[in-house]
C-alpha cells in the first residue's frame, strides 16, 4: 500500500472572534484524513461544515493553529512564502467560479502561459505545453487567442482546470468546482475530471456540498460537519448507504427525479429530524 500524498493529523484552524474579547472561531476541531497518490477523496457538508477551510489549509491560505499537514512526507504546515511558492508546482487548485478565477483581460494563451514562464520554461516549449493542456482539456487550438468571457461557463472551467495542470501536479485542490454550473456541463466536467486522472495520476481533494457530484468522482469520501470529519469510507458506501444522522439529511436532500421517491425521501428526511435533538439540526 503506497504512503499518503497528502496527510492531514488533528488539524486546528481558528480565526480571531469578532469584538472586543470575542472568543477565537475554531473552523476545524481536530480533523485528520489522508490521499494516496492518484486517489481523489470527496470532501462533503453544507455551507459552515469548515470543508473549504481544510482546502485552503491544504494550500497555505488558512492558518494551522495546531496538529500538521505533510506532503509527500513534509511537513508543509507553516511554510514561508517562498517555499510555498516552490511547492505550487505540486499542489494546485480549482476554484468555484472560473470567471472570477482567470484575468478577463488576458487571452487563454497569456493565462496558460504564465505559471510555464515563472517556471523557467522558453517560448517555443511553454507554446507547444499550451497546445498540450487546451487538447487535455478538450479545448480547440483557437482557444489561445480568445479571452475568458468569450467562453461558456463549462469552458472557462476547463480553462481553470488547464490553468492548474501547467505544471503537472501531483495533488489538486477542487474547491466546488463544479457548483456554478448547469447539470448536464457538471456532468461532462466530472468525466474530464475523472479521464485527466486515468491519465496523468493526478490525485484531486475535491470539496462539495453534493452526494451526488462525489459518488462520480471519488474513490472514499469524508463527510464534516462543524469542523469535523462524522462519516468517511469507501466512497459508495458513504454516499449510498450513509450511517451518520447527518449524512442521511445529506442524502435525503439530494432531488430524484421520481416524485414518489421524492416523497418518501422527504418523509425520511423528517423522520430523522425528529428523531434528533433540536440543537443538532442546524449546520
Amino acid at each position: 500500500m503506497s504512503a499518503p500524498l497528502l496527510e492531514v493529523t488533528d488539524l486546528v484552524v481558528e480565526y480571531p472572534g469578532k469584538g472586543f474579547r470575542a472568543e477565537p472561531f475554531r473552523a476545524l476541531k481536530g480533523v485528520s484524513l489522508d490521499i494516496k497518490p492518484g486517489e481523489t477523496v470527496g470532501l462533503v457538508g453544507e455551507s459552515g461544515s469548515g470543508k473549504t477551510t481544510l482546502g485552503r489549509a491544504a494550500l497555505g491560505l488558512a492558518p494551522v493553529t495546531e496538529g500538521t499537514i505533510r506532503f509527500d512526507g513534509k511537513d508543509i504546515s507553516h511554510l514561508g512564502r517562498r517555499e510555498r511558492r516552490a511547492l505550487s508546482s505540486q499542489i494546485q487548485v480549482v476554484f468555484q467560479d472560473p470567471y472570477s478565477s482567470l484575468n478577463p483581460s488576458m487571452t487563454v494563451e497569456q493565462i496558460l502561459t504564465e505559471p510555464l514562464t515563472v517556471a523557467g520554461l522558453g517560448s517555443a516549449e511553454a507554446k507547444a505545453r499550451v497546445r498540450e493542456l487546451l487538447d487535455q482539456v478538450g479545448l480547440p487550438a483557437d482557444a489561445r487567442s480568445r479571452l475568458p468571457r468569450e467562453f461558456s461557463g463549462g469552458q472557462r472551467q476547463r480553462v481553470a482546470i488547464a490553468r492548474a495542470l501547467a505544471l503537472s501536479p501531483r495533488l489538486i485542490v477542487c474547491d466546488e468546482p463544479v457548483s456554478a454550473l448547469d447539470l448536464s456541463t457538471q456532468a461532462r466536467v466530472l468525466d474530464l475530471f475523472i479521464e485527466i486522472q486515468q491519465n496523468t495520476g493526478v490525485a484531486y481533494l475535491f470539496v462539495t456540498h453534493d452526494l451526488a457530484v462525489v459518488r462520480h468522482v471519488s474513490h472514499r469520501v469524508a463527510v464534516m460537519y462543524r469542523g469535523e470529519i462524522v462519516e468517511s469510507g469507501d466512497g459508495d458506501q458513504v454516499t449510498s448507504r450513509p450511517q451518520h444522522p447527518y449524512t442521511q439529511r445529506l442524502f435525503m436532500a439530494a432531488p430524484v427525479p421520481d416524485p414518489d421517491r421524492q416523497e418518501e425521501r422527504r418523509a425520511a428526511r423528517r423522520a430523522v429530524l425528529d428523531a434528533e435533538p433540536a440543537s443538532s439540526h442546524a449546520a
